[in-house]
């Protein structure tokens, strides 16, 4: 029971930094514009839906560790990370390259801001 909660928690946390990036920094979304911003070096945080084809994920996540960079698996699906963003379409990857006035880039496990 207490792990649910904690997990509802953590995801409305995430969220809400999520629609703060959206308003305030810059962020690409989609899968070609997320490799794009890899390749270029742009890329602070990578988000990815679960329910993402293992091999695109694979491709984002070996991209991300070339880049240095963190990427965080979003607990819903495609749908859900969509309206997260305040879009009326499904998201499967995004990749924030400007946190804005969001702290989502420090607060993210698997985020490698502490080491660079």
């Amino acid at each position: 029971m207490g792990a649910q909660k904690k997990t509802k928690k953590s995801n409305e946390s995430i969220n809400a930094r999520l629609a703060l990036v959206m308003k305030s920094g810059k962020y690409v979304l989609g899968y070609k514009q997320t490799l794009k911003t890899l390749r270029n070096g742009k890329s602070k945080l990578v988000i990815i839906a679960n329910n993402t084809p293992p091999l695109r994920k694979s491709e984002i996540e070996y991209y991300a560790m070339l880049a240095k960079t963190g990427v965080h698996h979003y607990v819903g699906d495609n749908n859900e990370l969509g309206t997260a963003c305040g879009k009326y379409f499904r998201v499967c990857t995004l990749s924030i390259t400007d946190p804005g006035d969001s702290d989502i880039i420090r607060t993210m496990p698997g985020s490698q801001a502490g080491d660079a």
